[in-house]
């Protein structure tokens, strides 16, 4: 293994002659120079690992020498050395992007912390990753096993995605194919779990059992209504809850996050099913009951989410709630930058609504254009590519003009998704539904053992629309592939991001509540 490379520039370099005996004891190659003219041209002539560069030479200043280096190597770590503490003088390095400060007189061991910071870090990020997830690796495996409830999954999921994201961050794919398996295990143990408990679950009342999709306003955005604050209630489509905490990072930046939680999704996890119930307060054979003409089933022309806002002011009038509010849908950039303008109005509101769809409309076309899936190979190239849209959106500059105001913001989703491989094949007449992950109709034949049946709509208070409908649900990362052209719709449709049946990625959906810093 070749050894790191230091250049070490200082006037009194035969001082620190012991520092630079006890780094080379550590495995480390130092060369030392006096003047900041001479790192300059050390820089230019050979490849360094790391700068340590003393602020006050004769000659040109070290952060005249810190200057001409990063022109020359902008990636090259400097670690600025001084006995002066002057403020000026640090903020001009950090400005200039030095990776570390230190002040003399130091010792060998702050030396070679600082080293090991900024040459070892990543080695030892992830031996310490590697070796963490190995000790909850067990505990995790043990827990999955039991029989869980929703609160007990939720915890389950959020170490996963913890360590998921952990293990990406870190680079290590040997253990990265271990969580992947126990991913596998926990999904299968969790559909087992909704297919236990699914239909129980949707007749609890009040605040008896999980939050879901139609309680979801009731018990989380309702309560906040009392306070004086305006309240914006932002969903954005089709969000995982990994990627949620990929933003999460850049929304700490300007919000406090109060409270981050998972709610349950109900099912399907479509958005014509999911969003509608959020925004009504209704499942969906409730909202189909009370807005005959409003709701719209698979079978039917246009558009399934064209009354939201209809069904978000029929919700906060039987929650007795007279009061103005706003409801905005983005789904393309001119409306983002409406958005941003609008937020001085809003702020004259108690309750605004937002719903932002890039996510989803990003899922389809990573399905149907080659470049956008290579943009999102896996997880983790998704969850980057979200922080980066979120990080240059309109809504991110929205969020940003917020925080600027008291207010309160609650962020979530409808439903999440699941990158799909394994085909289950299904035969339906024409009638059926096109979705990859669940399917709604008459005369459908499919295997009982590889799904979750729901023979009788009406009990998961589904919408029927013939007397001998069902819906059928596919789970883990299975996907529903007819036997026509069998070969050509398996290998199109392998790998991709797809919603509507059972799964930790679809049905836990991230909930938060953030506060302005």
């Amino acid at each position: 293994m070749t050894k790191p490379r230091i250049l070490w520039a200082d006037d009194e370099i035969d001082l620190l002659k012991p520092h630079v005996i006890f780094l080379e004891g550590k495995g480390y190659e130092v060369h030392c120079v006096t003047s900041g003219r001479d790192a300059v041209d050390q820089v230019n002539k050979n490849d360094y690992d790391l700068v340590l560069l003393d602020e006050n030479m004769p000659g040109i200043s070290g952060l005249e020498a810190l200057s001409s280096i990063k022109q020359r190597r902008p990636n090259l770590p400097v670690i600025m050395i001084t006995k002066n503490e002057e403020e000026h003088i640090m903020e001009e390095a950090i400005g200039a992007k030095i990776a570390d400060y230190l002040i003399k007189p130091v010792n060998p061991n702050q030396i070679l912390l600082a080293l090991k910071k900024n040459l070892d870090e990543k080695r030892l990020v992830t031996q310490k990753t590697t070796q963490g997830y190995q000790r909850e690796f067990m505990q995790i495996g043990m827990t999955v096993s039991d029989k869980l409830n929703f609160q007990e999954w939720k915890d389950v999921y959020k170490k996963l995605v913890y360590w998921e994201i952990e293990l990406d961050s870190a680079g290590e794919d040997s253990m990265r194919e271990v969580l992947d398996t126990q991913k596998s295990d926990a999904n299968r143990n969790f559909c087992r779990y909704v297919t236990d408990n699914y239909l129980s679950m949707l007749k609890q009342t009040g605040d008896e059992g999980p939050i879901m999709s139609h309680n979801l306003f009731r018990r989380v955005v309702n309560p906040l209504l009392d306070d004086n604050l305006p309240v914006f209630f932002v969903v954005v489509d089709n969000l995982r809850f990994d990627q949620w905490r990929a933003i999460s990072e850049i929304l700490g930046e300007r919000y406090r996050i109060d409270n981050e939680d998972v709610y349950m999704s109900i099912l399907p996890t479509t958005t014509q099913y999911c969003r509608n119930a959020i925004f009504s307060g209704l499942l969906p054979s409730e909202i189909e009951k009370r807005f005959p003409k409003l709701w719209s089933n698979d079978e039917d022309e246009g558009g399934k989410n064209m009354y939201e806002k209809e069904f978000m002011e029929d919700h906060l009038q039987r929650l007795r709630r007279d009061f103005k509010f706003s409801y905005t849908k983005v789904t393309n950039l001119e409306g983002g930058k409406n958005l941003v303008d609008q937020i001085p109005n809003m702020l004259k509101n108690k309750l605004n609504v937002l719903v932002y769809n890039f996510v989803d409309s990003f899922s389809h076309a990573r399905t149907d254009v080659n470049i956008v899936r290579e943009l999102a190979e896996n997880e983790a190239a998704y969850r980057n590519v979200m922080a980066t849209w979120f990080r240059h959106s309109p809504l991110w500059e929205a969020l940003q003009r917020l925080a600027d105001k008291p207010c309160k913001v609650i962020i979530t989703t409808d439903h999440g998704s699941i990158r799909v491989k394994d085909p289950i094949k299904i035969v339906g007449d024409k009638n059926v539904n096109t979705n990859l992950r669940y399917k709604q109709g008459k005369n459908i034949t499919y295997n009982p053992k590889e799904v979750f049946e729901v023979r009788k709509p009406v009990d998961a208070f589904l919408p029927t629309q013939h007397l001998s409908s069902a819906f059928v649900f596919a789970t883990e990362n299975d996907f529903f592939a007819y036997p026509n052209n069998y070969n050509y719709y398996v290998n199109y449709y392998k790998n991709t991001f797809q919603h509507g049946g059972i799964s930790l990625e679809e049905m836990c959906c991230p909930l938060a509540v953030l506060s302005p810093r």
